[in-house]
């Protein structure tokens, strides 16, 4: 790791699971900015986050990560650059449930270009149980298919463990001598 203290950004589309993700991680409670849905959200939940998510896991007595999520909609796009200033690496979660999950991958992967040409990342599909297609084959294809070589893993955003492998292979991939978190 690059310092005790890191810095590990959460992304996607609105409703693919990234407060919840956060939370399920988190060692603190996490704060969150959440607000009454007022436009087509709504039709997905009845609150979502307006600027950031955020928590914070210990990795052992010295070294912690700092998670931010992003707002998923793309009128609070100002807040992906901010909050994307010094991350060491992107966990895009998509919701492959949505009309076109692979769009969005194409729209966030854009939308994250410059933290991505210095940064990894580490791709997490949830809702696989909701629509029928193999999710990570077809998602490792797409990546592939823009020169990225980055792990994807099903997961379930309220599963503790789900998240800890996504970010694992996240952390592996910036130092492969990490150790796991407690």
């Amino acid at each position: 790791m690059r310092s005790p203290d890191n810095k590990i950004l959460f992304a996607g589309p609105v409703g693919a699971g990234k407060t919840t993700a956060i939370a399920a991680i988190s060692d603190i409670a996490p704060i969150r900015t959440d607000a009454k849905a007022s436009d087509m959200t709504l039709h997905r939940k009845d609150h979502t986050t307006v600027a950031l998510d955020y928590g914070m896991l210990r990795l052992d007595a010295d070294t912690k990560v700092h998670l931010y999520g992003t707002p998923g909609q793309e009128r609070f796009d100002f807040m992906w650059d901010i909050v994307s200033r010094g991350s060491i690496g992107l966990i895009l979660l998509l919701d492959h449930s949505r009309a076109n999950p692979l769009q969005d991958l194409n729209f966030f992967l854009r939308a994250f270009e410059p933290l991505l040409r210095r940064a990894p990342l580490a791709l997490g599909v949830s809702k696989t149980d909701l629509a029928p297609l193999s999710a990570t084959a077809v998602y490792a294809e797409a990546l592939a298919a823009r020169g990225l070589n980055a792990p994807v893993f099903e997961v379930d955003c309220r599963s503790r463990e789900d998240i800890k492998q996504l970010l694992l292979a996240l952390l592996y991939s910036i130092d492969p001598g990490l150790g796991e978190p407690q």
